[in-house]
């Protein structure tokens, strides 16, 4: 137990010592850069999404004709 104990204590230590940490300026910007990074990869993958459902619907309807 007491290395446990040691080992989150040393590993609280480097996060308070050692760790630079981002300004709030920063992380507020990088957060809406993740935002729109977002919307934007989950509107691609919708698209994609979209495209290859009608051509799958399209190919089967082909293939009933």
């Amino acid at each position: 137990m007491n290395k446990v104990t040691n080992y989150i204590s040393e590993a609280f230590e480097e996060l308070k010592s050692n760790v630079t940490w981002p300004t709030w300026e920063e992380v507020q910007k990088l957060t809406i850069v993740v935002a729109i990074f977002s919307v934007i990869f989950a509107l691609a993958t919708w698209g994609i999404d979209m495209l290859f459902a009608k051509a799958i619907g399209g190919f089967f309807n082909w293939i009933k004709s």
